[in-house]
């Protein structure tokens, strides 16, 4: 006998004490921005904000280096391991509005690798709070490096920022790109290796 499958339920857990008071904030926000709060459409905007910023920053509650050490392994491995076209989801934090692209993550072992999922953890715990793309980058490579102390790190991020494609200067094509690398990686030939391998579409 086939076993009835339960339903699916969605369950989100807030503070309710943040919660609340970031949506009473946002009531104050809305309204001073001209519209009215207690219209139908926007009455439950003030609370659905506040979770929805939680959310988007919930990487404070996260250590990204608990996140790493969680899952290393010894093995004899010298050879580059990347991880490329991971997603970053972040909020750029001189104007709150979201920056996003992909990150490309390399290492090369010495001594310890670790679970391949962690390290697309590692980018979201650090992008899901307020950043700089530059900072981003950066605390990537220092946390794998740390975690793992390989032989080298390196760490590119291209991203499109809203706050310039939005506002200010408005430019929609726009990317940023930023890198960063220790050890190995600051050697001309195995940066160029690791550049060669995350521009290299495989069919």
């Amino acid at each position: 006998m086939i076993k009835e499958m339960r339903s699916y339920e969605k369950v989100e857990q807030y503070d309710a004490e943040i919660t609340e008071a970031l949506a009473e904030n946002y009531k104050i926000i809305i309204s001073d921005l001209g519209e009215d709060v207690t219209r139908e459409g926007l009455e439950k905007t003030p609370e659905r904000v506040a979770k929805a910023m939680q959310y988007l920053t919930h990487g404070y509650g996260l250590d990204p280096l608990e996140i790493l050490k969680s899952a290393l392994f010894s093995e004899d491995h010298h050879q580059m391991i990347v991880v490329k076209d991971i997603e970053v989801y972040s909020m750029c934090e001189h104007h709150m509005l979201p920056f996003f692209g992909k990150a490309h993550v390399a290492y090369i072992p010495n001594g310890k690798i670790v679970g391949l999922s962690k390290i697309p953890r590692v980018v979201d715990a650090f992008a899901r709070r307020m950043q700089v793309q530059e900072r981003l980058t950066d605390q990537i490579k220092n946390c794998i490096q740390e975690a793992l102390n390989p032989l080298g790190v390196a760490v590119v991020i291209e991203a499109q920022h809203m706050c310039m494609q939005m506002r200010g200067i408005q430019k929609q094509n726009s990317v940023t790109t930023t890198s960063s690398f220790t050890g190995a990686f600051e050697k001309n030939k195995t940066r160029r290796e690791f550049i060669s391998l995350i521009s290299t579409k495989l069919s």
